[in-house]
């Protein structure tokens, strides 16, 4: 089996697979972490509903999808923020699909449509209990920095040069 990563529509039916099955994932283990339950289904999709990736469509963002032996596995997007600076953002793969390199190569192709984009720089935020996500972008080369937004799920910031 092997690995492909290509662009995809944010409003494909697979990109609103992987958003539903990332969002559930990252919804659930923050209130089972803070509160001792999954995320209600009726705020589930309203936030599913409110974020529909808009941004991630060029000319400013892009989605990519990696697929394992042709299958979605995972995405990540990459928006454009100003004339050197992209975000990366919704990077998730699949729970059967981590820890067959999948992560490194779509993180990868990110970096490079945020170079396509202009940037020469790369930065995101995440949450303490995303630890798997927190060692793939230190293994990668980002290194952690002062907030850079308000997001109130954020608590570890983390840029890359992609000179």
């Amino acid at each position: 089996m092997t690995w492909t990563v290509t662009p995809e529509p944010y409003d494909s039916p697979v990109a609103a697979a992987l958003w539903r099955a990332y969002y559930t994932e990252v919804s659930d283990r923050w209130y089972l972490l803070h509160e001792g339950r999954r995320t209600d289904p009726a705020e589930l999709e309203r936030e599913i509903a409110a974020r529909p990736g808009a941004d991630l469509a060029p000319p400013g963002g892009r989605l990519l999808v990696a697929r394992y032996g042709g299958e979605p596995a995972g995405s990540a997007g990459v928006r454009q923020l100003d004339g050197t600076t992209a975000e990366l953002t919704r990077v998730f793969l699949h729970p059967s699909m981590r820890g067959r390199g999948g992560a490194p190569l779509l993180v990868r192709a990110a970096e490079d449509a945020a170079r396509a984009l202009g940037a020469a720089r790369i930065i995101l935020d995440t949450r303490g209990d995303l630890v798997e996500a927190r060692g793939l972008y230190a293994r990668l080369g980002y290194r952690e920095t002062g907030p850079h937004n308000d997001n109130p799920y954020a608590e570890h910031w983390f840029s890359k040069d992609l000179a």
